[in-house]
């Protein structure tokens, strides 16, 4: 890290590279939306690079400027692309080709006019997914990376070895790619969010490898009245827990529901809010049905992020048992309102949650996870004063560790870094047209 002071250095002219660009639905999309916005209001200037797709909520924006927010069309490679490899392991690195083609002439452009000193590759979170970003004679920032991540022992029954030996064989697929294109390689700074990230790169050995949590949290926004927390729980005994975020298998709803349905039957009075849609809601609602809980549980569906936070204010805990989560940006949001978390000991929560903030449940074996998981419901639900001090304690957590702005001072120093070291050199030159030659 850089021990200088940042007031003394020149702002550095930053272009975002990133293909989805959103608020609307949160995760991984509202990363590079971030830097941009709080860049922005900090004075630097800032250029974005996203898809076609996110023109129309970026064009809402207050800090949105058509000289300094560019677009990469969207073609029917794109499109061809998506219905041929949607839901395989090659999607995200196709469409990183793809876009990489398109977006070359602007960069090319802005390189030409002297209008940025600095690339930031800020997603996919991959650290597997190769780039060409290094071509451009820049220093290049990539991350924070996060991912790596398979699911836990004896999950996915006899087709786990089957999954496993394809999942090997895209990873190393993607590492041979890396020395093609080497933007991985050649980046001025790699930033991961864990060493299981780092541990995945390409060159795990680079020299300029730094560490920074992929997820902050926005403590404007993200925060819970004390008229809104006293207004919930019930008392000994009851606990209504909410979940946030995609209705897909590897969030693993259904073991929840499973969870609520034994913890209920042991005396608790547990109630779930489910926040979300996608492809499982449908066998969700008829599970929920089958364990009786069909006025215990409740689908809100899809609710946009700026109404989650009031959605969430009015549960007691929040659960997120998923099997397969990099990151789980909602944990650190719920942290910040003051709930406790009941999450798998797997993957991203374990970066977020100790258990003074929490409760984490091993995934394995998955025959008694439910039972586990109950079993958590049940305490929280018998002792109002724990969550509350687990709440407490969550929130110190955050601010002091996960505030977007602490990450802003963060990344601005490490701007300063890339900028320090000797930018990397293309080996051919990148003509406006955005072709090498």
């Amino acid at each position: 890290m850089l021990s200088v002071s940042m007031s003394c250095l020149a702002k550095p002219r930053v272009l975002i590279v990133a293909p989805n660009v959103s608020a609307r639905f949160g995760g991984e999309a509202i990363l590079p939306l971030n830097y941009f916005r709080l860049l922005t209001r900090r004075g630097y200037v800032v250029h974005l690079l996203a898809h076609e797709r996110n023109r129309q909520e970026l064009q809402t924006l207050a800090e949105f400027d058509p000289a300094r927010v560019h677009f990469i069309p969207d073609t029917r490679w794109h499109r061809l692309a998506l219905r041929a490899f949607s839901g395989t392991v090659l999607l995200s690195t196709m469409m990183t080709a793809l876009n990489e083609v398109f977006q070359s002439r602007v960069i090319a452009r802005l390189v030409r006019d002297r209008e940025i000193d600095l690339i930031h590759q800020t997603t996919p979170v991959s650290p597997a997914i190769p780039n060409r970003l290094h071509r451009f004679g820049l220093p290049l920032v990539i991350g924070p990376m996060n991912g790596a991540i398979d699911y836990p022992p004896d999950y996915h029954g006899g087709g786990g070895a089957a999954r496993r030996r394809v999942k090997d064989a895209a990873r190393f697929g993607l590492r041979m790619m890396n020395h093609l294109m080497r933007g991985k390689l050649n980046a001025s700074l790699l930033l991961v969010a864990n060493e299981r990230t780092r541990a995945a790169l390409p060159d795990p050995n680079h020299p300029r490898i730094r560490m920074l949590v992929e997820n902050g949290v926005d403590l404007d926004r993200w925060q819970s009245p004390p008229s809104m927390r006293q207004a919930t729980g019930e008392g000994a005994g009851r606990l209504r827990l909410v979940f946030l975020g995609r209705l897909v298998d590897w969030k693993a709803v259904d073991i929840t529901l499973e969870a609520v349905a034994l913890a209920r039957a042991s005396g608790a009075k547990v109630t779930l809010d489910v926040i979300g849609d996608g492809p499982e809601r449908a066998a969700l609602v008829s599970l929920a049905q089958e364990l009786h809980l069909g006025d215990h549980v409740r689908f809100h569906g899809f609710v946009p992020q700026e109404r989650c936070a009031a959605v969430i204010g009015q549960a007691d805990a929040l659960v997120l048992n998923s099997l397969c989560e990099c990151g789980g940006a909602v944990v650190l949001e719920a942290m910040a309102m003051g709930l406790p978390v009941v999450a798998s000991a797997w993957g991203g929560p374990l970066d977020y949650l100790d258990e003074r903030s929490g409760i984490l449940v091993d995934p394995s074996p998955r025959a008694s996870f439910p039972g586990r998981l109950a079993e958590a419901f049940a305490k929280l639900a018998g002792d109002p004063d724990r969550r509350r001090r687990m709440g407490a304690e969550g929130q110190r957590v955050v601010r002091e560790r996960f505030d977007w702005q602490a990450k802003i001072d963060q990344m601005i120093v490490y701007y300063h870094e890339a900028l320090s070291v000797a930018k990397p050199q293309p080996s051919r030159t990148v003509p406006a047209s955005g072709k090498t030659s």
